[in-house]
């Protein structure tokens, strides 16, 4: 991972609402639909729509349409090596 990458991940992570949605990933164990992560945050649709855009656009998120619906995927492998890079910076 390069320090852009890095960089993107690290501003993506820098919002508490955007870190409530990765957590949400943890709890599910899979996959969350745009709807529900709606109503799980107490924030309108286009705000929730813009934490979801910089976590896609961060690789952190994986989006897939399924019929009308669109569900989010969390990107495993990304978030993995961003650890392992934060992990590399502790002497």
């Amino acid at each position: 991972m390069d320090n852009r990458k890095f960089e993107k991940i690290s501003r993506a992570l820098s919002d508490a609402s955007r870190i409530t949605i990765l957590q949400h990933f943890k709890k599910k164990q899979g996959c969350l639909y745009c709807a529900e992560i709606t109503d799980m945050l107490d924030l309108t649709q286009p705000s929730v729509s813009h934490h979801l855009k910089q976590l896609v656009d961060a690789d952190l998120l994986i989006p897939e349409k399924e019929g009308r619906n669109l569900k989010y995927i969390l990107n495993q492998k990304v978030l993995g090596d961003y650890i392992d890079r934060l992990n590399a910076l502790k002497p």
